[in-house]
């Protein structure tokens, strides 16, 4: 058997009135999806278990099949694996978004998709005058840093996402905890060293938003999964130009496939993505596509733009999967959102993504194309979401 999962991160929505009542996925092209939706199963899935928030950490992992109000791995030491940084046992990993805050308002949570280049002078500077045998700062992909701390005794704090609150006061959404307090003092002095920098002084003669302030989130202290081929035994392949899911994807044992120009934003090579994906089916039994651009077209409110991204996803991505896998007597597709991302608030929601699979022994019901109307009328309603991996494979 081989399988194929193509995970559209935040492709799922709400009925827009610009669009006629209709959503992204609904409104956009998608003949391939349509094909898997009306020749397979749909349904609905709770990605995020318990009292958890819809980020991508938690949804993606259940969607991976693991329980993560038992197993839980945080973002900040999964992005850390994915940039092979050594982190000792008990030191803390935190994300650290460089932003723009603007009249104590959080303007822009990319720093205007701030470049690799200057955002490693910045990161040189915080170590340079914040750094010590306490934390350390490191260079991620673009707007996403990371620092490691330790000697952050009982550490507890509640750490909001920066993209959670658009154009939202930042003294509402600071840490709070037990913690909080030096996170804070942190990101307080991070402020002062990059407003007035270089960088941003050029930035500001561009018209681009400078990076004005850091912002610590996703902490979480490095922790041992179980293999995916141990839990369900079958060898995968995951592909992604996003740190966390590079870094889920090393944590439980899968193959990493490289595709150069995937930059985990708008500008991916959806191409390059789902030629690497067919490629991979000749040696492996799994693969795992993961594409970010529609939940970052979401986050920007750009509709036009989330529409875009799924048709190309659709085209470049389920198009040549489907044809590759069609090759084979006996295969199976699984299309799953990790979240609702709502483009007119421009945050991610607590509403269960539609999926949809088709293959081998698969009974078609609905007859429907893929969408979130058609799927929360399904019988087919998956909660605890991590048993989809199980009914995915298995059934």
């Amino acid at each position: 058997m081989k399988y194929a999962i193509v995970l559209p991160d935040g492709a799922a929505d709400e009925p827009l009135e610009q669009l006629d009542g209709q959503t992204p996925l609904e409104a956009a092209r998608t003949p391939n999806l349509d094909w898997i939706g009306t020749n397979g199963r749909q349904g609905r899935v709770s990605t995020t278990p318990g009292q958890s928030a819809p980020d991508s950490d938690v949804s993606t992992l259940t969607l991976l099949g693991y329980d993560t109000r038992k197993e839980y791995a945080a973002r900040g030491p999964l992005e850390a694996a994915a940039r092979g940084i050594p982190v000792r046992p008990g030191r803390l990993v935190f994300r650290c978004n460089f932003v723009t805050i603007t009249d104590k308002l959080m303007e822009d949570y990319t720093a205007g998709r701030i470049s690799q280049a200057e955002a490693d002078r910045l990161v040189t500077v915080l170590n340079y005058q914040l750094g010590d045998k306490r934390c350390q700062f490191h260079s991620g992909s673009s707007y996403r840093a990371l620092m490691v701390a330790s000697d952050v005794p009982d550490f507890d704090a509640l750490c909001t996402p920066p993209y959670a609150f658009p154009d939202g006061l930042v003294s509402e959404h600071l840490p709070q905890g037990p913690g909080a307090d030096w996170i804070k003092a942190a990101m307080q002095r991070a402020g002062e060293l990059l407003t007035e920098h270089d960088v941003n002084a050029v930035r500001r003669d561009l018209g681009e938003n400078p990076a004005t302030d850091i912002w610590l989130w996703g902490p979480g202290k490095p922790r041992r999964l179980e293999p995916f081929v141990e839990r369900f035994g079958i060898e995968g392949a995951v592909i992604s130009g996003v740190d966390l899911i590079r870094g889920m994807a090393l944590t439980i044992g899968m193959e990493l496939v490289d595709v150069p120009a995937a930059t985990g934003f708008l500008d991916t090579d959806y191409a390059g993505k789902g030629a690497a994906a067919a490629s991979a089916l000749d040696s492996t039994d799994l693969v795992i596509v993961h594409v970010q651009a529609p939940d970052e077209a979401s986050h920007l409110g750009d509709v036009d733009a989330k529409i875009a991204a799924i048709e190309q996803i659709d085209e470049h991505v389920v198009g040549p999967l489907l044809e590759k896998l069609r090759q084979h007597d006996r295969w199976r597709i699984l299309i799953a959102p990790n979240h609702t991302t709502s483009v007119e608030r421009r945050v991610h929601t607590l509403t269960p993504p539609p999926f949809c699979l088709a293959g081998h022994s698969v009974q078609t019901a609905l007859q429907r194309p893929l969408s979130e109307r058609a799927a929360a009328s399904s019988d087919l309603q998956v909660d605890p979401g991590h048993e989809l991996m199980e009914y995915f494979l298995r059934s």
